[in-house]
């Protein structure tokens, strides 16, 4: 009975093990990457140097996700798509090389650029469909969420770029500033109408009874977002507003989120570990693309 108990634990948290283990990996390579130029910054200049880094490891998280919790996603994918299974082995694949890339500052340009058309895929061809289909607040967020995930992943690609000031790093930077900054506006009216959510991305789980000032937390965290949003979106003082906010979102995941993951996978049942893990890498990268129009922007704002 105790080999078959340690068989059922096993498999219904070799997905979990995978997502952790794969985040875990990737952290460790970004933070070395990213040691130096961490080291040498100053003040604000710090969260700024660790927005690769913030990107990176969700994007980890959610590859390994893909290839070892398969029966989660592959309800996502279009029944239109031949070799569905296919695609989703296949993307779980691409996210762990953009994770790797990203987060080694190897070929940004080219791994940012195809996440984030990636991105618009998914929107154009799953969530926005859902969201005409069925009309809703969750389903709308998502495709914000998704929106902003591409266009701070083209911000990316348009700075490793480098000093090149063609057109497609033009481009690249505006439409993702654009998508980065209404998103950030909407997420930030949600908090004010929402204010007991977890904050960061307003879906559906609400803050835990435990943590004092939950509308207090929210109300903070709208602000910071719609001012952000602003700031991006009109490109005045984009490195100081956007690391600030940043800095604000990578406070909440270390003193909610944290807890909130660890909880989850102590907690029986494999979808609590997979939710409490998705939504900890959900809202860094979240942060990561709040982070990425700083990247983008001069020291002097």
């Amino acid at each position: 009975m105790h080999a078959a108990m340690l068989s059922l634990f096993s498999e219904s948290s070799r997905t979990a093990t995978a997502m952790c283990a794969a985040g875990g990996s990737v952290l460790l390579l970004g933070a070395w990457t990213v040691r130096s130029d961490f080291a040498q910054a100053r003040g604000i200049e710090k969260i700024i140097a660790l927005s690769h880094l913030c990107f990176a490891v969700p994007l980890a998280v959610f590859g390994a996700f893909h290839l070892f919790g398969s029966q989660f996603v592959i309800p996502l994918v279009p029944r239109y798509m031949p070799w569905r299974m296919f695609w989703v082995y296949a993307i779980g694949f691409a996210l762990l090389a953009a994770a790797f890339s990203i987060a080694t500052k190897i070929a940004v340009r080219w791994s940012a650029f195809l996440f984030g058309l990636m991105m618009f895929l998914f929107v154009a061809m799953i969530h926005f469909p859902g969201a005409l289909a069925k009309p809703g607040r969750i389903i709308w967020t998502i495709v914000f969420r998704e929106c902003s995930f591409g266009g701070a992943a083209w911000i990316l690609a348009g700075v490793a770029m480098g000093a090149s000031r063609g057109p497609a790093k033009a481009t690249l930077t505006t439409v993702g500033r654009i998508l980065v900054a209404a998103t950030a506006i909407v997420f930030g009216i949600e908090h004010f109408l929402h204010p007991f959510g977890l904050p960061g991305v307003p879906l559906e789980k609400q803050m835990a009874a435990w943590i004092p000032g939950r509308a207090l937390i929210d109300y903070l965290t709208g602000a910071a977002l719609l001012v952000a949003g602003a700031s991006i979106l009109l490109n005045r003082k984009t490195r100081v507003v956007a690391a600030c906010a940043g800095g604000w979102l990578l406070l909440l995941i270390l003193v909610i989120y944290v807890p909130v993951m660890i909880s989850a996978l102590f907690a029986p049942g494999l979808v609590v570990k997979v939710v409490g893990i998705n939504y900890f890498a959900d809202t860094l990268l979240f942060a990561g693309t709040i982070l990425a129009p700083a990247t983008a922007a001069p020291g002097s704002g």
